[in-house]
């Protein structure tokens, strides 16, 4: 088969990596991939699971993507976490998908094509593997590593678990060899559901082993930590963020809350006075760290003072970067039957005070970097501002806010110094002085 294929992806970054090995097992087989939807003979569309609105999206997408069957479009696949886990309800409903493909079935892809050139609609969920190769889809100069799948952390509002099943380490030794394959990187960004718990499956952690390994390669320039849950971020992994010249001084750890009760409620470990130590201690360690986090807004039972103590938090923490969600009521997770649903205009409403406090706390933030000079990396061109576009260490790809910056030139990949005229919210905007080796 010499089809084009084309990929709408949804979901996180570790939905990415798995979209990009379905993307190297077409590239395996010698078939174009075009960005172009309307010159897709095959179209697969990755789709996450994790909440009632992804799944929404997801369907719309498939049912979006049958519209252009009146052009070159001849078959859909739908792929990743919603096929997964709810094919049993999708596959007799969703009839504008001709093949379904689990998270991990990446080489089920053309056997099952095979079957649906021949009239079949295909469901190969969890008959295939997951391939090694992959189509990178980030910037050249980024680019991630998913050091394992599953969760066992079992917080009750989430779907993971269900999904992805338990938790399950990649071997050490394919990870440093993919990352060596993936070749000269800037960035490179370590994922999981849960990146610090990794190779506790096997009885023993062995991130910062890992973490040395990899930065070991001529390769690897810089290692980015996503998704540290907070009580497995160790003694032994704070000193190596510390030492280590490669790991990106910033951290995301998703909290959740900041309330013991609340906590408690979704099945988490810590609370409010452990974080608030462990924002203490990483700060006094790695001077100048940058920590991300997320919170949930509307948690069954949260009162307004509860909601009011998070507002609190959030003032004593003073977070570089902050995400926040409404809770969302899924089937087949614990907190479904909670007693005490908060309507959805509460919800909304906690949602946008917090953006409104986390907005005055940042902007203060990044008022600091104004009139002084930072090191930038160049993600491209945004062409709506016609100027260039990067970020300083204390921002992610995709998550966090950017620098724009002018420069009579600049190569995405490369490090810029880069004076700053003024600060907003969410961003920061510049000058380059020189470039930086």
């Amino acid at each position: 088969m010499k089809k084009t294929f084309g990929m709408i992806g949804l979901g996180c970054d570790k939905n990415r990596v798995d979209g990009e090995r379905i993307l190297g097992e077409i590239r395996r087989h010698g078939c174009e991939i075009t960005d172009d939807i309307g010159k897709a003979q095959v179209l697969v569309v990755n789709t996450c699971a994790f909440l009632n609105d992804a799944r929404r999206e997801a369907i719309e997408a498939v049912i979006g993507a049958n519209t252009h069957r009146g052009g070159k479009l001849e078959k859909i696949v739908v792929a990743g976490c919603l096929p997964e886990k709810f094919i049993g309800e999708l596959f007799p409903a969703l009839t504008e998908g001709d093949v379904f493909l689990g998270v991990s079935d990446a080489t089920a892809l053309f056997p099952a094509l095979e079957r649906a050139y021949a009239g079949e609609r295909v469901n190969a969920v969890h008959t295939g593997q997951e391939g090694r190769e992959r189509v990178i889809t980030t910037p050249p100069h980024l680019k991630y590593l998913k050091i394992a799948d599953g969760c066992f952390n079992h917080c009750t509002y989430c779907l993971i678990p269900k999904i992805r099943g338990r938790y399950r380490s990649y071997p050490l030794e394919q990870l440093v060899e993919e990352a060596r394959s993936l070749g000269e990187t800037e960035e490179l960004v370590l994922v999981a559901q849960d990146t610090t718990r990794y190779g506790e499956d096997g009885g023993k952690n062995r991130l910062v082993e890992l973490l040395q390994k990899i930065s070991e390669l001529d390769n690897i320039c810089h290692i980015r930590l996503l998704y540290c849950y907070p009580e497995v971020v160790t003694d032994a992994l704070i000193q190596e963020i510390a030492r280590n010249p490669k790991i990106v001084k910033y951290l995301d750890i998703p909290l959740q809350h900041s309330e013991d009760r609340i906590l408690k409620l979704m099945g988490r470990r810590g609370s409010r006075a452990e974080y608030l130590a462990l924002l203490q201690k990483l700060r006094t360690e790695i001077p100048g760290i940058a920590v991300r986090t997320t919170f949930i807004a509307g948690f069954p039972s949260e009162t307004e003072e509860e909601h009011a103590a998070l507002l609190g938090f959030l003032q004593e923490a003073r977070f570089e970067n902050c995400g926040f969600f409404a809770y969302s009521r899924e089937p087949d997770t614990p907190a479904y039957k909670l007693k005490g649903q908060v309507p959805a205009r509460v919800k909304q409403r906690r949602v946008r005070a917090l953006y409104r406090a986390q907005q005055e706390i940042s902007a203060a933030r990044l008022q600091r970097y104004a009139g002084k000079t930072l090191a930038v990396v160049c993600d491209g061109i945004d062409y709506e501002r016609s100027c260039f576009v990067g970020r300083a260490y204390f921002q992610a790809y995709g998550i966090d806010g950017c620098v724009y910056f002018t420069a009579p030139k600049a190569e995405a990949g490369r490090t810029y110094s880069v004076f700053i005229d003024r600060a907003d919210a969410y961003d920061l905007y510049g000058t380059v002085k020189e470039e930086r080796s």
